[in-house]
């Protein structure tokens, strides 16, 4: 499960322990450029998705392979066990404390606590089958995701994932895309405000047809007479 791409290590690469070998055996052979101007989502997954953004587990299994094109973003399967967090840890770690290993594994776990705030982002990402929750609480997720990034230092970030972020706001602050997820979230996000609206817009298309035929009856005998 871990070595994803295949790997064998070569005699020029240096693996030094085995959390080294993990976060190895983690990143493709070619990695993106980084660049100094870093971005990250300012919206949740519940946000984005309020506003159109459809969510689909990715075929591939590593992390890099984070992708939005065309208003879905594809995430790769996020497993959640109760050795993820050390795992995760772990590597990070490495990767703040070794200038020679690049924040790849932090760049992807820095914006995953973007897009999750809430143990609605967990469900809703649940439901499309991108994460696997083994640790039987959307609550215990949520906050492991959101206490990895505590007291990261942010150096240069993964050029993709940058410009995968950009695209993410830009999407979203789109006029109709907005107000779709100001709509959705004020009067659509619980099934009983969605009740409550459409009961709401009945009435008024209900009680505009009343007030129609109220009009017709007065203008119509006028009409009749001359």
């Amino acid at each position: 499960d871990f070595n994803i791409h295949n790997k064998s290590p070569s005699p020029d690469v240096e693996i030094q322990h085995f959390t080294d070998l993990l976060r190895f055996f983690q990143l493709p052979p070619n990695l993106p450029n980084r660049v100094s101007e870093m971005s990250f989502p300012q919206y949740s997954v519940t946000q984005l998705h309020e506003a159109g953004v459809k969510f689909k587990v990715a075929s591939s299994k590593c992390l890099l392979d984070l992708k939005f094109k065309r208003g879905v973003l594809e995430i790769p399967l996020l497993k959640f066990q109760d050795d993820t967090e050390t795992l995760v840890r772990n590597i990070m770690a490495l990767e703040q404390c070794d200038d020679r290993r690049d924040t790849y594994i932090t760049d992807f776990y820095l914006i995953l606590d973007r897009l999750i705030n809430t143990t609605e982002d967990v469900d809703l990402l649940g439901d499309e089958g991108i994460v696997v929750n083994c640790l039987g609480d959307s609550k215990a997720v949520t906050s492991m995701i959101n206490n990895l990034n505590r007291e990261i230092f942010r150096r240069q970030m993964n050029s993709h994932f940058s410009q995968l972020c950009e695209g993410l706001n830009k999407y979203y602050e789109k006029p109709l895309n907005k107000w779709k997820a100001i709509l959705r979230h004020r009067y659509f996000s619980t099934p009983c405000r969605s009740a409550s609206t459409i009961a709401a817009i009945i009435l008024l298309v209900l009680t505009l047809i009343q007030t129609l035929f109220s009009v017709l009856q007065v203008v119509m005998p006028s009409s009749n007479v001359v």
